[in-house]
């Protein structure tokens, strides 16, 4: 019969889409949905929750060490953002040239992209060590005295800059390179025809055209940055009280968590700042009309 036909193709479809539903629902919607609940609750880990309404986030909002978490996270991002946005964009248009051996280039430029960011973050605490670092020896041969980069907060903070930029930079290439190679070639031979050179070209025709791209980097990164750990867990060498300055959100709800067993606070942390990663989306979308350029519109 027809339905039992359709049936028996849909028991195929559910059979084998089972495995990964069960595990979005334990290990993504069950989390987050009893985040939400542990967020009004007073709760480390050994005892049962107990109901204490909003004050997590009441005290959250006098914080001292989450609104300097905060402060530290804002100004990494306006140093990693920038930096990253323009060595990507420069590395596409270099790779978007047709030379001999660009594949061997594109993919070697996209390698530290898949290295996981604990190796990363150990192979640069290890360059970064101001006793036999590589840079340091580096900067010593130019007869410069190198900085003590992750046994000083702020030199740690561009010691981290630094590692992230190396490490995305090859995924905000190729982002950009996918959006150069959308571009039709006869704008170019237009311009060309009107006596446009390089310059104006990309002014006037390359930039616009890739502002899509770059829309969805600037969110996308934004939402990456604002969740970053590791490189800020594992790479500073600064004692307990430097550490204070050192801290990110993300890490500052982790060590809530886990250090100190204050489960429901580090909830409300988790949840405030997808509140904030979420107003600042909103935003960008609500923006975008004001620059982002789409064919065809």
């Amino acid at each position: 019969m027809p339905g039992q036909r359709g049936w028996h193709k849909w028991k195929w479809v559910l059979l084998f889409l089972a495995p990964s539903a069960l595990g979005l629902l334990l290990f993504v919607i069950y989390p987050i949905v009893s985040s939400l609940w542990y967020a009004f609750n007073d709760w480390n880990l050994l005892t049962p929750p107990r109901y204490i309404g909003l004050a997590n986030f009441q005290e959250l909002w006098t914080d001292n060490d989450f609104w300097s978490a905060f402060g530290y996270t804002v100004t990494m991002i306006g140093l990693y953002l920038p930096t990253v946005f323009v060595l990507g964009l420069s590395l596409a248009l270099f790779l978007n040239q047709k030379l001999r051996g660009m594949l061997l280039v594109r993919t070697v430029s996209f390698m530290p992209v898949v290295a996981s960011w604990v190796v990363v973050s150990i192979i640069w605490k290890w360059l970064f060590n101001p006793a036999y670092g590589l840079i340091n020896y580096g900067l010593g041969l130019l007869g410069i005295t190198g900085p003590a980069w992750l046994f000083d907060p702020t030199t740690a903070m561009f010691a981290i800059v630094i590692t992230s930029v190396w490490k995305d930079v090859g995924y905000i290439g190729l982002l950009f390179l996918g959006g150069l190679q959308g571009i039709s070639e006869t704008y170019y031979e237009a311009a060309r025809m009107d006596g446009a050179g390089r310059w104006r070209s990309l002014r006037s025709i390359t930039i616009p055209l890739l502002t899509p791209t770059m829309f969805f980097v600037l969110i996308t990164m934004l939402i990456n940055y604002f969740q970053m750990f590791e490189q800020v867990w594992l790479m500073p060498m600064t004692n307990s009280a430097a550490d204070r300055q050192l801290e990110v959100i993300v890490t500052e709800v982790v060590k809530n968590a886990f250090s100190y067993g204050r489960m429901g606070y580090a909830s409300a942390m988790s949840w405030v700042l997808f509140l904030l990663i979420f107003a600042i989306t909103f935003v960008q979308l609500r923006m975008q009309k004001r620059w982002v350029y789409y064919e065809g519109n």
